[in-house]
């Protein structure tokens, strides 16, 4: 087999072996980090497009619904604006939408055969999903931070300050996660876009609806109530709107260990763990038994 011609897409790792630290695993991870974030600045419209559909419900929720939820809101977590109650559920959104386009990309790769290149070469294929991940999490943090700063000229108040919105974005951040991996997973087991992209849209607006994200819980049907209690969005919506007006609003799980707003933020975090590790562990999986033949 010849060696894949270097060019501004192949992994340097691939071109030029002494310029990766040894193959060592840190280097194979900088490697395919900076290799995306590169695609991504090439084909912006993706990553604007994720954006623009969690900023249209921003607005459109708190301008056409907010005096109807917002007393809703105000009977289940009184004292608060709609527009602070909604800004966590849309960084949340932020966070899915953008995790879809990672299976996106995979894909990509995968048709062009970018994929095949860098199964052939000797980086370790943790770091190389690693690598990538980090890419696509540093976008999403990027984006949470705009929605936050927009949420802020609407009206929102993030009771906690600067340590809070950080808390924010490590939360939409951590449940970015585990939708980044389930995206993955589907790419490398499909290997075709659509298939992708249905797959995950199919699950974006049930996840959203059928939560805590746009009213509490109380106010919804008994139904929904049961279905929020298994849904990821919930604990992860709960857990952010908990630092963003510092207090414990978690709806699923009753915990007094902390007192305030820590037993809001907690549980949320460890759900959310739990899952990123479960579905990191499979899309890894996936990826370490992927062959060139595979995906061909």
């Amino acid at each position: 087999m010849s060696t894949p011609r270097a060019d501004e897409d192949t992994p340097a790792s691939s071109a030029r072996p002494d310029a990766r630290s040894g193959n060592t695993f840190v280097g194979d991870v900088w490697v395919n980090f900076k290799r995306w974030n590169r695609k991504a600045v090439r084909n912006p419209f993706v990553l604007v497009v994720s954006l623009v559909q969690p900023i249209i419900f921003l607005v459109l929720f708190t301008e056409v619904f907010g005096n109807v939820a917002g007393s809703a809101v105000n009977r289940g977590i009184p004292g608060i604006s709609y527009e602070t109650y909604l800004v966590p559920a849309i960084a949340i959104q932020v966070a899915l939408a953008a995790a879809i386009t990672s299976g996106v990309g995979l894909v990509n790769d995968i048709e062009n055969g970018m994929f095949e290149k860098v199964l052939v070469t000797p980086m370790n294929r943790t770091a190389v999903f690693v690598g990538k991940t980090a890419a696509e999490v540093f976008r999403i943090a990027v984006q949470i931070a705009i929605i936050l700063g927009l949420g802020i000229l609407l009206g929102a108040e993030i009771v906690t300050g600067v340590v809070g919105a950080l808390g924010i974005i490590a939360i939409g951040v951590l449940f970015s996660l585990w939708f980044v991996a389930f995206s993955n997973a589907l790419a490398i087991l499909t290997r075709d876009q659509e298939s992708t992209i249905i797959g995950a849209n199919l699950l974006q607006f049930p996840l959203l609806f059928l939560s805590s994200a746009f009213l509490p819980l109380t106010a919804l049907p008994d139904w929904i109530q049961t279905f929020a209690r298994i849904n990821p969005v919930t604990y992860g919506v709960d857990a952010a709107r908990s630092l963003m007006i510092d207090r414990d609003v978690m709806t699923v799980i009753d915990v007094s260990w902390f007192g305030g707003t820590l037993d809001g933020v907690v549980p949320g975090v460890a759900v959310l763990l739990g899952l990123d590790l479960l579905l990191g562990g499979i899309a890894v999986y996936l990826l370490s038994r992927a062959s060139s033949s595979d995906v061909k």
